[in-house]
C-alpha cells in the first residue's frame, strides 16, 4: 500500500476532486401519455411501458361512499 510522502495542497485534491460529481438521470417522454419518466421505467402516470399497459391504474371515486 502506498504511503503518503507529504502534503496534498488543497488546489490539488480540489482538480482531482471536480469529476466527482452526481449525474442527471436519464429522462424521456413517455410516448404514450407524454409525462417525463425515467427512461427504461414504467411510466408512473399510466402504467405504460414498451407500448404495453404493465400496471392498471385505479381511480379513486368517492362520490359512491
Amino acid at each position: 500500500m502506498a504511503v503518503q510522502q507529504r502534503r496534498v495542497s488543497k488546489t490539488r485534491k480540489r482538480k482531482r476532486r471536480t469529476h466527482f460529481k452526481l449525474d442527471l438521470p436519464g429522462m424521456t417522454v413517455c410516448p404514450n401519455c407524454g409525462e417525463i419518466k425515467l427512461a427504461h421505467r414504467v411510466c408512473k402516470e399510466c402504467g405504460y411501458y414498451d407500448g404495453r399497459q404493465v400496471i392498471t391504474k385505479f381511480q379513486d371515486d368517492e362520490d359512491e361512499e
